[in-house]
């Protein structure tokens, strides 16, 4: 399997996963790099798979169908272009021989889903995300709740730490800026910040991370540890209660990231 990030608009990624004679594609908010894709290489589209319903995520299926060769699956609950295979959270499909498992997200938007593949023959287990996690960084609450997001958040940190994380963005440098904010002492996140940096700077992208690297260098993923817990109290001393809750923390590090430059 060749898992290979799209570049579209000004910093997302349609994630582009093939055989070598099929393809898939992940929230194809751009019809022409994706069709690109699949003609430098000679693959057939043979699914599509939807997170959530903002433009820069379906914007290019329609024009993707005269060449589609399968279903398009997406969210139960929100706007899509239809015609499109509704799922929820606790569902699995399959597609180029892959079962993924269907995960609700909320918090993004209130109907956001992700897609998990455990098990990936001679590859580490595949997330498609969207917008719920990125590195170092989450996605805006639009529509959800602070509770939500925190748990759609909690429930992709547990998944096994070699997971690859597709993130919709490109986003991971401003989010270091403000990891390294608010958690300056953490001596992964430094090494990972520069490893990032080196990346950007040779034209790689960041992503695919990982779930492990998540866990040790993303604030919004450890909204219980002492660290994170102090940031926000000295952010906002006044908003906290005396023992914030994880997602009174939670809360308080986005609201903060919003205004954050």
């Amino acid at each position: 399997m060749t898992l290979t990030p799209v570049p579209a608009f000004d910093d997302n990624y349609l994630w582009l996963l093939d055989n070598g004679r099929e393809a898939l594609v992940v929230d194809p908010g751009d019809a022409a790099p994706v069709a690109a894709a699949l003609d430098a290489r000679d693959l057939t589209l043979a699914g599509i798979l939807l997170t959530h319903h903002h433009g820069d995520h379906v914007g290019g299926v329609d024009a993707l169908r005269p060449r589609l060769r399968g279903p398009v699956y997406g969210p139960a609950h929100e706007k899509m272009p239809e015609p499109v295979q509704r799922l929820h959270g606790g569902d699995s499909i399959e597609l180029l021989g892959l079962k993924f498992a269907v995960l609700d997200v909320p918090g993004h938007t209130a109907g956001h889903i992700a897609y998990f593949a455990a098990e990936v023959p001679g590859d580490a287990p595949l997330l498609f995300c969207g917008d719920t996690l990125f590195s170092a960084g989450c996605g805006r609450l639009f529509e959800g709740s602070p509770a939500q997001m925190h748990a759609s958040l909690q429930s992709l940190a547990a998944l096994p730490p070699e997971t690859r994380v597709c993130c919709a963005h490109e986003y991971t440098l401003s989010n270091l800026r403000f990891a390294r904010e608010v958690d300056p002492a953490n001596a992964a996140l430094a090494a990972y910040a520069s490893w990032c940096e080196a990346e950007r700077a040779a034209g790689r992208p960041t992503l695919p991370g990982r779930i492990g690297t998540e866990v040790r260098i993303n604030p919004f993923l450890r909204c219980t540890e002492a660290a994170l817990r102090d940031a926000a109290r000295r952010h906002a001393p006044l908003k906290l209660p005396a023992e914030p809750s994880p997602v009174d923390v939670f809360a308080t590090l986005r609201e903060w990231k919003n205004g954050f430059r």
